[in-house]
């Protein structure tokens, strides 16, 4: 384990400290961002708890805003540069009554001794306190042997888990994100009773359940996440249509059944780093298959047609269930409904990919080729990036590259026709690729003074010399675009 000497403590923080402490009150780092420097990590909140009432907090700091029930007064630094550390919140010292709605104390009483507020907390490794030196750990109070559960990676409830989680029943799914965030592992007391509380989770707001959801998603660890919130009986009641892949064959193409494909998918988006909303769609993008499974009479292997349309309309459900944005419902609805799109380079036309762009949108293309990706390796396949896959990348940048066209030009037919006093006809059509050839040889040309002024030049020409201009200026076109064209595929690897 790293020191605590690996991750020093902000200014912005020591100053809420020390300022209690110059006050004549107690002051604690505490929780997870205690867990976090022995870790040697990177805190991303800071939570300091103390002796000293609400009010005398307030007395203590020029700016303060008091946020709820519990005494939290967030101080406010408006002189520093990150905005992260604008805000620290300052909690006293409290106990607990009874969680009646399993998610709130009944009643809050502020106490005057560290251990009465560190005995409230959920697990071991975020009961922990520290008291300051500079910018450094002081001395650490661990009363439930935290520190030990760090060096040992366990997850572990602080005294008896059954009592935790009947206080609030997040706490659960709280393990099981703390466990895939860190590397650890949930100690068996613990995992028993949350598989034998499971049902609590019902209790709990959605939106809270998503956000812990959306955490174990964005863990690197996102498979082992959701193996272990089905293994616990969790995930049956928040997401029941995953398990119904379980045990769900697929074609020899595939070498694990739908459940395994769609976590090996997920998993596989985690370690590329993708996005949120790519890594729902990798969990959801094969969810229509068990609803719409048959089998073929002539090879006798599994089909699930149209498992896309039904697998998009079972995921916006799901996403909106859960309270997902509607733009992270719509995204994630297009990716699945999309994500069969491809097919055989050798006959797919340029025209198809663009429908296909229109389809999906030009911001979602790439993020559904990734998607593609992450299912091919959810197969059991190794080889991320075949041919045909880089085939049909280069043919989506070919249908993504603005075209070399005279409409690139600061000048079009209209004006043309304006400044040269000149009637519609094959006329205007030449001046304008006699002017798009010099444009060609020095874009800083491109501008409306030059061409309009080019264009009353080039409009006293006989016909014969515009057409002439005007060939060369289509040959440039036509050899430029090739030029693109083949940086395109040279980039992909494709012939």
């Amino acid at each position: 384990m790293k020191t605590a000497q690996n991750s020093p403590i902000p200014e912005e923080v020591i100053f809420v400290t020390q300022a209690l402490e110059k006050g004549g009150f107690e002051a604690y780092l505490v929780g997870g961002c205690v867990r976090d420097i022995l870790l040697g990590r990177t805190p991303k909140d800071w939570d300091v708890t103390t002796n000293a009432t609400p009010d005398k907090v307030q007395s203590l700091f020029p700016k303060t805003v008091y946020e709820n029930i519990y005494g939290t007064v967030a101080v406010i630094n408006e002189t520093t540069p990150n905005e992260k550390l604008r805000v620290v919140e300052v909690t006293p010292y409290r106990l607990e009554s009874e969680y009646s709605d399993r998610r709130h104390p009944d009643e809050v009483k502020f106490s005057t001794k560290i251990e009465d507020d560190l005995k409230r907390r959920d697990f071991t490794i975020n009961a922990l306190a520290a008291s300051l030196s500079g910018n450094a750990i002081k001395d650490i109070v661990d009363l439930y042997s935290g520190f030990a559960d760090l060096k040992e990676k366990i997850i572990r409830t602080v005294g008896n888990p059954l009592d935790r989680f009947n206080e609030d029943a997040l706490r659960m799914m709280r393990a099981i994100r703390l466990a895939v965030e860190l590397g650890f592992t949930i100690d068996k007391e613990t995992l028993a009773a949350i598989q034998s509380h499971n049902s609590l989770i019902k209790s709990v707001s959605i939106e809270r359940v998503r956000d812990e959801f959306t955490r174990i998603l964005m863990s690197e660890s996102p498979m082992k996440g959701i193996e272990l919130l089905k293994e616990v009986g969790i995930l049956k009641h928040i997401i029941p249509e995953l398990e119904q892949g379980i045990g769900v064959s697929q074609p020899q193409a595939h070498a694990y059944d739908v459940w395994e494909h769609l976590l090996r998918t997920l998993q596989h988006s985690a370690d590329k780093g993708f996005s949120l909303e790519l890594r729902l769609a990798a969990l959801f993008h094969d969810i229509g298959k068990p609803e719409t499974q048959d089998v073929s009479r002539e090879t006798k292997q599994p089909t699930f047609y149209g498992h896309e349309l039904k697998g998009s309309r079972e995921t916006h459900k799901i996403l909106e269930r859960m309270k997902f944005s509607r733009a992270t419902i719509e995204k994630v609805t297009k990716l699945v409904r999309w994500h069969m799109f491809f097919s055989d380079t050798e006959t797919i036309t340029l025209q198809a990919v663009r429908r296909m762009i229109v389809n999906v949108g030009r911001e979602n293309i790439w993020d559904l080729m990734d998607l593609r990706v992450c299912d091919r390796i959810g197969t059991g396949r190794p080889k991320e990036n075949p041919y045909r896959l880089r085939k049909y990348k280069a043919m989506i940048d070919e249908a993504l590259r603005a075209p070399t066209s005279v409409g690139m030009l600061k000048i079009d037919g209209k004006r043309v026709m304006e400044v040269c006093k000149l009637p519609a006809g094959p006329k205007i059509g030449n001046i304008l690729h006699a002017l798009f050839n010099a444009v060609l040889e020095d874009p800083t040309l491109n501008t409306p003074e030059y061409l309009e002024k080019r264009a009353v030049e080039l409009a006293v020409l006989t016909d014969k010399e515009l057409l002439s201009l005007g060939m060369e200026g289509r040959k440039k076109k036509e050899e430029k675009e090739q030029k693109e064209i083949g940086e395109i595929r040279k980039k992909h690897h494709v012939l």
